[in-house]
């Protein structure tokens, strides 16, 4: 199954023990996942093909009513109707009384993401989104996710309005508020594998881009000192400069700090790097 599809699985088996988030998680399910199908609105038919919807439905369905219940009474108690049978005055959305505690807002959550929500593979990329037919939808959502202090956003894709997710930590955030905890711990040990081999690479790259910056100047230091020799001879050089010469052609590939340990008496590197200097001067002048 793909990364996604294990989340789900973790939140179908999470049941919260109060019929207030049990409702509010049914009010996001039939919201989301379910439409009237016939005309009097007395059934209910799932809509979503993924069975860890139509599984939590049933399980909530059983645990808020214990016994069985009509569509109507359900519609009633997730205040899709109103009490004279009328549609309620947040059509598409979950009534707020349902979600106003933060208990709630984390089973509406749970439950909008087995309808709605994916996840691409951690391992290629952060992404989380809900994709909504209702711009409506999509608001109350991100308001929703919002309220947990987790940045999301609104696109439009086609005719879908899509809550996103783009942010590691966020995702990470979300995982928490929902209660995939599971998820969440392989997502951060996912998250740190990656930080630790970015960090290596960077590393790598870095000591790599030295190195190559460490020969390019050498190698120049040595194209400079044999213009030097043969327009102007090594021996006519002032003593420092003559002996720095010498030194770095007979140490090409060593660092500053070396050759000035290889001078008699050893200089600093500030001091090697100034005899160079002068010679790279020296040298320039012969070329213009």
């Amino acid at each position: 199954m793909s990364f996604s599809s294990d989340v789900k699985e973790e939140l179908e088996k999470v049941v919260p023990d109060s019929r207030h988030c049990q409702l509010a998680e049914l009010a996001a399910i039939v919201q989301f996942g379910c439409k009237i199908t016939a005309e009097d609105g007395q059934n209910l038919a799932i809509s979503s093909e993924n069975p860890f919807v139509s599984r939590k439905y049933f399980t909530l369905l059983k645990k808020t009513f214990i016994i069985n219940v009509n569509v109507k009474k359900l519609l009633q108690a997730v205040k899709i109707l109103d009490e004279e049978g009328l549609v309620g005055k947040y059509p598409g959305q979950a009534d707020p009384l349902l979600i106003r505690n933060s208990c709630c807002r984390r089973a509406f959550l749970r439950g909008a993401f087995l309808c709605l929500g994916s996840m691409s593979d951690p391992r290629k990329g952060y992404h989380l989104e809900f994709v909504c037919e209702q711009e409506a939808q999509a608001v109350q959502i991100q308001q929703v996710v919002c309220s947990f202090d987790i940045e999301a956003k609104i696109v439009r894709r086609k005719k879908y309005y899509v809550v996103y997710l783009k942010e590691g930590s966020g995702i990470v955030d979300l995982l928490n508020v929902m209660g995939a905890h599971l998820s969440l711990m392989l997502l951060e040990n996912l998250r740190v594998e990656k930080e630790v081999r970015n960090s290596i690479n960077r590393q790598v790259n870095c000591e790599a881009a030295n190195i190559t910056k460490t020969v390019n100047a050498a190698n120049k230091q040595i194209d400079d000192i044999l213009l030097l020799q043969k327009h102007y001879g090594l021996s006519n050089l002032p003593e420092p400069l003559r002996q720095m010469a010498e030194t770095r052609l007979e140490y090409p590939e060593s660092s500053l700090q070396e050759l000035g340990r290889y001078l008699n008496p050893p200089v600093g590197k500030s001091g090697v790097n100034h005899r160079l200097r002068k010679l790279s001067e020296m040298a320039e002048k012969i070329k213009g």
